[in-house]
């Protein structure tokens, strides 16, 4: 799939020279026919472990494996010509040590193609990121709220209210560029904080539910077409609800089957044009 001339792949180097520029406009995808729709549209297409809620109706991303996100991953891949593929490493993954990540990261990198992954965590996965980007796998860092800790933080807040945890979102922040990654996303943080984090680190900043002054936007695709109803955070802006027109086209559907109105002979093979009977 994908378009027959595809442009020149933006990479990892363009994404981090964006610093301070045109802000980058990001989504995430997990099919081939997603990417082909978004390629021409955004600078990176993020493989995110949310597909396991959004695609498999999972309460959280921490049951998704490595196969399913290489196979979603390399889907990505054969869909876009033009964006920077990333593809997240899921739950248990990386977390073990710096070597079982690099084994999985590079699963990832052969098997799908994609341009780099994304692993969630500041300094305690400082040391991590530096050994895979200097052993050729870019890393995009994830700080602010962390799905994949959800059952540590005791869900889905938002965080750096109090002047603790904003100081160690901020100390995330520093250790995830200074260790090497070429970019990182601040989700679900208070603007005053994700603005800081912005200013402060070298990389680019590419918010979800953080701040405008962030160097790039990330949504989950589904959210901003209207896809996914089950529920609505309060930083998505829906651009089109393409679920009730789903839902509406079924019921049309539905009800012309019922009604023997769908399929017409016009639908069927082996029937003459405008004679309206099967042609044997």
């Amino acid at each position: 799939m994908g378009n027959e001339q595809p442009d020149k792949r933006i990479t990892v180097v363009d994404i981090r020279a964006r610093k301070g520029g045109e802000p980058l406009v990001c989504l995430t995808a997990y099919t081939a026919l997603t990417a082909v729709l978004l390629d021409e549209h955004v600078d990176l297409l993020l493989v995110g472990d949310s597909l396991g809620m959004v695609l498999y109706g999972l309460e959280t991303t921490v049951a998704v494996s490595l196969d399913m996100m290489i196979a979603h991953g390399a889907a990505v891949m054969r869909g876009a010509n033009r964006a920077c593929v990333i593809v997240d490493m899921p739950f248990g993954s990386y977390q073990e040590s710096r070597e079982a990540a690099f084994r999985a990261a590079a699963r990832v990198m052969k098997e799908t193609g994609a341009a780099g992954v994304k692993l969630e965590g500041g300094t305690e996965m400082a040391e991590t990121i530096e050994f895979l980007s200097r052993r050729g796998i870019p890393v995009m860092g994830h700080v602010g709220l962390l799905p994949q800790s959800v059952n540590v933080a005791g869900g889905f807040h938002s965080r750096g209210r109090s002047k603790r945890e904003a100081d160690a979102i901020m100390a995330d922040a520093r250790a995830v560029s200074d260790a090497g990654a070429f970019a990182m996303v601040i989700e679900g943080t208070v603007e005053p904080l994700a603005r800081a984090i912005t200013e402060a680190v070298e990389i680019p900043t590419i918010g979800i539910g953080a701040s405008p002054a962030c160097d790039g936007q990330i949504l989950v695709t589904e959210d901003l077409v209207g896809l996914f109803s089950q529920f609505k955070p309060k930083f998505v802006k829906r651009y089109a609800e393409l679920g009730g027109q789903i839902s509406d086209a079924a019921g049309a559907y539905a009800r012309d089957v019922s009604r023997r109105r769908f399929p017409g002979l016009e639908h069927c093979y082996g029937v003459k044009p405008g004679k309206g009977r099967r042609d044997g």
